[in-house]
């Protein structure tokens, strides 16, 4: 199957395309929108993340679980929302980290491009979802092709920082070799447990040093 998928990824990820999970992934796909089914993110940004990070300018990870499920929010990247959509519960509060931690203005948009574009690939472990079913393709294969991302990335590059909120991001930790990179851990920015541990870790500022020791530019995380 042919994947559109940014050049240097296409190269690094070429093995797994051909694997028999992926073939089951596209075909669960396939059979799915000739169902009638609306799966988002639209087929065109299902790899936006990648698209928008080549290999060689990222510096940062940052992992959530599963794309948005309601109309016109997700668009390949995690916790962000297209323009104009209104920012949903936890990136309100991640926003609300931000100010406090760096001391920026809570911004209005929703679209975390920028930040992908800076070196933050910004990877869901799903990527895709049936609308209004969230987790609805958490079952399909998607993991199997995640994981294999984060560990790549693991294997091939150098002081990369990991920032890993909440259990389930914290689970990939054993893909990551910590004697090569940073992890950076906290509870997830979900109303739920931002409480718990996610306010004021300051993983903003933390990865921004991070990056300065590596010889790096720090992320511009102003939006």
């Amino acid at each position: 199957m042919e994947v559109k998928i940014e050049d240097s990824w296409k190269e690094i990820l070429k093995d797994e395309f051909h694997k028999a999970y992926f073939e089951q992934i596209a075909m669960h796909l396939k059979l799915e929108k000739a169902s009638g089914k609306t799966i988002y993110p639209p087929g065109g940004l299902i790899f936006n993340a990648f698209d928008q990070t080549p290999f060689d300018k990222l510096k940062v990870v940052l992992l959530g679980q599963d794309p948005y499920h309601n109309p016109g929010q997700a668009h390949g990247l995690c916790f962000s929302v297209q323009k104009g959509v209104k920012p949903p519960p936890s990136l309100v509060n991640i926003y609300k980290e931000i100010n406090k931690d760096l001391g920026l203005p809570i911004p209005e948009t929703g679209d975390l491009t920028p930040w992908a574009q800076n070196g933050v690939l910004m990877l869901n472990a799903m990527l895709t979802v049936r609308a209004n079913e969230p987790a609805s393709h958490s079952k399909i294969g998607w993991e199997n092709f995640t994981d294999a991302v984060i560990q790549k990335i693991s294997d091939k590059k150098q002081g990369v920082v990991f920032i890993l909120w909440g259990r389930f991001a914290q689970e990939k930790q054993i893909l990551i070799d910590a004697t090569k990179h940073h992890i950076l851990k906290a509870a997830h920015p979900s109303p739920f447990s931002a409480d718990k541990g996610f306010f004021g870790c300051r993983h903003f500022s933390k990865t921004n040093e991070l990056l300065v020791k590596e010889g790096l530019e720090p992320i511009d995380w102003r939006l």
